[in-house]
């Protein structure tokens, strides 16, 4: 019978396994010492090794007569392990084995001796995948199991599994292959098959694998069957996935701003069945590629080019901008976002490239940044004269003219009149005419005014009420105030107001001024709009109680 590449290269011993030294290390000394844990959780990504491991340790722990810490594979036990033929190593799918009743009798087993073996042996693979009611019938046999039980746990997702078993295992995290290991390994397997394998596709096929050992043996084993000599060309068409031209032709699309171009190249590898989700996501690596090119001093050992691709990648590094392979691959991710949640791939690729390859039609940082700059220097060229009204940015709730109209809503439910206009108005204040400071000479403006406004619309809301419409004039050690509400020097006579404006005054500006405030000539009752509010409202039925 045929076997997989994967299962007929499984590594038998710590030594064959690959890219896990600070494992397969100690899990030897261990081995060696008689010093095995009850519980191990073995996690990582999918095909580094973990479940290769376990059956290695089962092995170790069981065999007659270890060599360094390694199974022998000749004695009895190592022989049924391997094969599967002994039931002392039980080997679960949590995935579809979760269940409490599946746990309570792996508790039932466990009480017994093994048959054949030193050791029974269980090995929970996809261990995350079991419910909460299994994981706490569980918790109790690992945390005081007999002396001739071991559990390895293996795991893809370890934050799903509950620190209380955390707590009670010794945990191995597994790292992903590196790209050279398994590109020695493949190399080593097709000289052992009766294909031919090449450099540069097998340095393809690790890069397409994404450090799993298991589906760069998958891979490989497709690429066999697809032609006996094995070559870049043969896993571009096995894997359907798209060549380096294509990816260098779409960057160099999009680095002259041809949409067109992008979107014939798009046209032709969907034709050709090419997967249009993978081809974006061959297109994120080569940006990465061209980031960690102008980011890094020496970028070589995280890349997985051959020498004419990484000289190619470099020429079109120089031409693109950092700030434009940032917010492109922030386009891509997006995009392959959703298309993971789409069936119309093809549009949201075309759309995609449509952007990348327009600029006015996306929004960069460095453009922000340049506008703002523009913005900011016309407005020193323009003096920045005009007045800050501090009512438009005041927040809502600080604002006095904003409660009192919410009141006046609030009490009658909104009416309005026919042009749109609240029923109650507050009339308008009477333009009241300068202060103009006896004392002779240059009078300036409060630089500082607006945010001393600011600042008392946060601390002092009736102060600022009455201030919000006025100028603030200064001269040597004087401030004069220009405007405000008539009533406005009879609230300060009271409560040390005058002192609370002062003191704001002095945070902004650093200097203790001397008040001077003086009122129009001409002066009118102003009427309260509260008091207004109140007498329509009694006029129209409405019981108002005064406190």
């Amino acid at each position: 019978m045929y076997l997989a590449l994967y299962r007929k290269y499984r590594p038998k011993t710590f030594e064959d396994v690959i890219s896990q030294p600070h494992i397969t290390t100690t899990l030897k000394n261990e081995v060696m010492a008689g010093k095995t844990a009850h519980a191990y959780l073995f996690t990582g990504s999918r095909g580094t090794g973990k479940t290769t491991c376990a059956k290695i340790l089962s092995m170790a722990v069981n065999c007659e007569h270890p060599v360094e810490g390694n199974p022998c594979m000749e004695c009895e036990a190592c022989r049924n392990i391997e094969q599967g033929a002994t039931l002392d190593v039980v080997e679960i799918d949590a995935a579809s084995n979760n269940g409490v009743d599946d746990v309570r009798q792996l508790r039932e087993e466990a009480v017994y001796s093994p048959s054949q073996c030193k050791y029974r042996v269980y090995i929970i693979d996809e261990a995350h995948m079991l419910s909460p009611g299994a994981f706490n019938a569980l918790l109790k046999i690992m945390e005081e199991p007999p002396p001739h039980v071991k559990f390895i746990l293996a795991t893809t997702e370890v934050h799903k599994v509950p620190v209380t078993i955390l707590s009670r295992c010794q945990r191995f995290d597994f790292h992903r292959i590196r790209t050279e290991d398994m590109e020695k390994r493949l190399l080593w397997i097709a000289e052992q098959e009766p294909f031919t394998l090449t450099e540069e596709a097998s340095a393809l096929i690790a890069k397409l694998s994404d450090g799993g050992m298991r589906d760069a043996l998958a891979l490989l084993d497709q690429c066999a069957s697809f032609s006996s000599e094995i070559t870049e060309d043969t896993v571009i068409q096995a894997a359907g996935v798209a060549g380096h031209d294509d990816l260098f032709h779409l960057t160099d699309c999009i680095i002259a701003e041809d949409a067109s171009g992008a979107l014939e190249v798009i046209d032709k590898l969907y034709h050709a069945a090419k997967d249009l989700q993978v081809l974006l996501t061959e297109l994120c690596a080569h940006f990465r590629d061209m980031m960690l090119m102008q980011t890094m001093k020496d970028p070589s050992a995280m890349l997985t080019l051959v020498p004419e691709e990484e000289k190619h990648t470099r020429e079109q590094a120089g031409k693109i901008p950092l700030s434009s392979v940032l917010s492109s691959l922030a386009e891509m991710r997006e995009t392959l976002d959703k298309m993971s949640r789409s069936t119309d791939k093809r549009l949201l690729l075309e759309l995609c490239m449509i952007r990348l390859c327009t600029p006015a039609l996306r929004i960069e940082q460095a453009d922000l940044i340049s506008r703002l700059e523009r913005l900011e220097n016309r407005l020193k060229a323009m003096g920045n004269t005009t007045p800050i009204s501090v009512e438009s940015a005041t927040p809502p709730e600080h604002n006095p003219a904003y409660a009192a109209q919410e009141l006046r809503s609030a009490a009658h439910g909104k009416e309005e009149t026919d042009e749109g206009k609240p029923a109650i108005e507050t009339p308008p204040a009477k333009a009241r005419p300068v202060i103009i400071p006896e004392d002779n000479g240059q009078v300036e403006p409060l630089e500082a005014w607006a945010e001393v406004l600011a600042e008392l619309s946060r601390t002092n809301a009736p102060l600022f009420g009455m201030l919000q419409s006025a100028r603030a004039l200064t001269k040597g050690n004087l401030l004069f105030i220009d405007g405000g509400s008539p009533l406005l020097a009879q609230m300060l006579k009271k409560e040390g107001n005058a002192s609370k404006l002062l003191d704001a005054v002095e945070v902004k500006t650093g200097i203790r001024y001397q008040l001077r405030v003086k009122r129009a000539k001409q002066e009118q009752k102003q009427v309260d709009p509260l008091d207004l509010f109140l007498e329509q409202a009694r006029e129209k039925g409405i019981s108002v109680q005064e406190e």
